[in-house]
């Protein structure tokens, strides 16, 4: 066992995947999706930010097969829609670099993604004259860009980690207002958000956490503007010997406000909220020269919502290597 803080750093520096900065995609405000998909924001050692400069690279892909009932009206594109299906493929290629900055109580780090999304959206559309139409549109392509410019980690003590950062969405993506779907939410995004891990060693125990609030602007081409969205991620995970580790997570997005513009002023604000649970396994592994290799696999089913698309099918899977 290590005997010093500094020494345990190194160490810790080495083993930690660096997953603080993955975004999650999709779900609510405007067409009932949004930047983030309740239960896969967060990530194993979301609060750990490596005393070591390192390099990680992540790939993940997020799947989300959901609905709103055709009881109620749904935006999309300046109009509205009675009910929403929609499917959601997220392919995401994360790069972190962490910053030499010693091995005192704070770190530094910075990430880049490059988004890929295919969608598929089946809706009723009522037009001008108040007739609804059965209507489906699919796109593919590279998604809105996602950075964290600066991520701040500090350590309390080598088994609590603290990790606050500032992610930004840019409207990178293609858009068209006439579109049900659409590679892009056509606004900027930004997210402070708080990440927090607790080690519990005697127990193998670990705790994992995530807050942050999504403020976006307005969607200018269809006078749109979501309200404020405040996400919570919550994990628990039992790690074993062999590299394995099995918990679960629960999650919730709750909109702080409601939605502005003419559309969003006919549907009463389109406030939405939702709650996730579901289980995940990991997989951790060293490597040769100081690498680490991290798997995960999640099923988060949506356990309930309102104004927010409805999934049985949220699946998320991740590879990432540190070097």
């Amino acid at each position: 066992m290590p005997k010093t803080f500094a020494e345990w750093q190194r160490i810790l520096g080495v083993m930690a995947l660096a997953q603080l900065a993955l975004p999650g995609v999709a779900s609510a405000t405007e067409g009932a999706l949004g930047r983030q998909i309740t239960g896969t924001n967060v990530q194993p050692n979301a609060g750990i930010v490596s005393p070591e400069p390192i390099w990680a690279v992540n790939f993940s892909q997020i799947y989300l097969d959901g609905r709103i009932g055709g009881s109620r009206e749904v935006p999309v594109g300046g109009r509205t829609s009675l009910g929403l299906e929609g499917q959601v493929a997220f392919t995401l290629a994360t790069v972190l670099k962490t910053w030499d900055t010693g091995p005192g109580r704070w770190n530094f780090a910075s990430s880049f993604t490059l988004p890929y999304i295919w969608t598929k959206v089946r809706s009723t559309v009522t037009g001008p004259g108040g007739r609804s139409v059965g209507n489906s549109d699919t796109a593919s392509n590279l998604f809105d860009l996602y950075f964290s410019p600066i991520i701040a980690g500090y350590h309390f003590s080598e088994t609590s980690h603290m990790a606050l950062s500032l992610n930004i969405w840019a409207p990178t993506g293609k858009y068209n207002a006439d579109n049900m779907a659409n590679p892009s939410l056509n606004n900027w995004t930004f997210i402070p958000q708080v990440a927090y891990t607790k080690i519990f060693p005697e127990s193998g125990f670990q705790l994992d956490t995530v807050a942050g609030v999504q403020f976006y602007t307005r969607n200018n081409a269809t006078d749109y503007s979501n309200a404020p969205v405040f996400s919570l991620d919550v994990m628990g995970r039992k790690k074993f010997s062999n590299g394995v580790s099995a918990g679960l997570i629960l999650g919730t997005q709750q909109q702080l406000g409601d939605d502005t513009g003419p559309t969003a002023d006919r549907l009463n604000g389109f406030k939405g909220r939702d709650w996730a649970f579901g289980p995940i396994v990991t997989y951790d592994r060293k490597l040769a020269d100081k690498r680490s290799l991290s798997l995960s696999l999640r099923w988060v089913p949506t356990v309930s919502s309102t104004n927010r698309l409805d999934s049985t099918r949220t699946f998320m899977g991740t590879a990432t290597i540190v070097f």
